[in-house]
């Protein structure tokens, strides 16, 4: 008779995969992408094993596992997750888990942590351990790895797992953290302005565009970290699409969505700030400064703005891509902070920064009369030219850098043989 496994996660690329691994393994596989069923489940049934993820949007993972121990004592419980740490896999273990496995994983991975759960279980039953020893006992089982990801993993990663998750995640999630990374922008944008709007003359313009850009990389940390949806960054979709996990109108429909929804966000921003009145900070100069730099993105030649837009996010989906290797916070914010700070210090353009400063600048000169500077045409600040001089050519400029010069080229790199045919060994969930 074959064991009987429980697989308990709220992405279906996982269930999919975990049952197809488990089946072929011998199991009698039963899936479910809710934390609440999967309880009464346990209840109803007796399972030899039971796959949970830690994160999931009814209950916390945490919670699921430890009601697991106490109604189905019986049941080798291994917890997966995509937020890895050495508290969370002690804390896992401390509540019943007999082992804890990061995301992404290789089915080889995943196998062998099952047998080594299981043969725990067995030992510990056979020992007759009480729950005080079992915790202690946790703490000489094996943790997540804290070893960054190899640029081979991180392309099978976005292209067969992160790719696929954005298209498969429903729509309402996409659109209400698609407005929020617009806002996170916003405010990396206007905490940039906000240091830096008084600083050249006293520093020098290098050491101001070296700040402006320091700061301005809060933006992408609060979307990577706290989660959120940037356009930009899921160009590196691009990779999914050339290796057919996803297709190319699936893809396009939910950058047009994300990017909706980001401009909703910096515009929201761009409200807080005008209307908050902290453009009047240092007399009326922070507004000024504001305008000045939407003044300056109007006036770029579109072929200016284009090259702008490459190196812009070529450098952001970098840093996107070097965050992805790094398996710890403190490693993904140093992963972020440098090609952020690079891509502002230079002077490239980012399309979801400049719906922020843009109409910032328009706001502030038609809301509050601040002027253009001297220099430039005093009409030149419309919506017209907004749209077809600056945010048309840069976002172009940002397809080609983050899909082309990032996503692709490392799909050519190292996806184009398993793009026609991956083995089973070289597949990640």
């Amino acid at each position: 008779m074959s064991d009987k496994m429980l697989v308990i996660d709220d992405d279906s690329v996982v269930l999919e995969s975990c049952w197809k691994i488990f089946t072929e393994e011998g199991y009698d596989v039963v899936t479910t992408n809710s934390a609440k069923e999967g309880l009464q489940l346990t209840s109803d049934s007796k399972f030899d094993v039971i796959l949970c993820d830690w994160k999931m949007p009814e209950f916390d993972g945490m919670d699921v596992v430890e009601e697991i121990d106490r109604c189905s004592p019986d049941s080798t419980v291994v917890m997966i997750s995509g937020f890895p740490s050495v508290d969370r896999a002690t804390e896992a273990m401390k509540r019943g888990a007999m082992d804890y496995l990061a995301k992404p994983f290789t089915p080889e991975e995943i196998v062998k942590t099952v047998q080594k759960a299981m043969k725990n279980k067995l030992a510990a039953e056979k020992k007759s351990l009480g729950r005080i020893e079992k915790i202690m006992k946790s703490w000489s089982f094996p943790v997540p790895s804290v070893e960054d990801k190899s640029p081979k993993t991180i392309a099978e990663t976005v292209a067969q797992k992160v790719g696929v998750g954005k298209t498969t995640s429903p729509w309402f999630s996409v659109l209400v953290l698609g407005i929020l990374a617009g806002a996170y922008i916003g405010f990396g944008g206007l905490l940039a302005n906000t240091v830096t709007f008084d600083m050249a003359g006293r520093f020098g313009i290098g050491f101001s565009k070296f700040m402006s850009g320091a700061v301005f990389s809060l933006g992408l940390i609060l979307v990577i970290i706290a989660g959120a949806e940037l356009f930009t960054g899921n160009n590196l979709m691009i990779s999914s699409a050339m290796t057919k996990e996803i297709t190319f109108n699936r893809m396009l429909g939910r950058w047009g969505l994300v990017y909706i929804a980001n401009f909703i966000g910096s515009i929201i921003i761009a409200f807080l700030f005008v209307f908050s009145g902290l453009w009047k900070t240092g007399g009326g100069a922070l507004g000024a400064s504001a305008v000045k730099i939407a003044c300056g993105k109007v006036s770029l030649g579109f072929t200016e703005a284009l090259f702008r837009g490459i190196g812009c996010n070529w450098m952001v989906c970098l840093a996107v891509w070097m965050a992805l290797a790094a398996r710890q916070t403190i490693g993904k914010i140093f992963a972020i902070f440098f090609p952020i700070m690079g891509f502002v210090a230079i002077g490239f353009e980012h399309c979801v920064a400049n719906i922020y400063f843009i109409p910032t600048g328009i706001f502030l000169n038609t809301w509050a009369g601040i002027s253009a500077p001297s220099g430039f045409s005093p009409g030149s600040l419309n919506w017209i030219n907004f749209l077809w001089k600056n945010l048309l050519p840069v976002n172009i400029g940002n397809i080609i850098g983050g899909g082309v010069f990032v996503g692709m080229s490392y799909w050519g790199a190292f996806l184009t043989r398993t793009s026609r045919a991956s083995p089973r060994s070289q597949r990640r969930l």
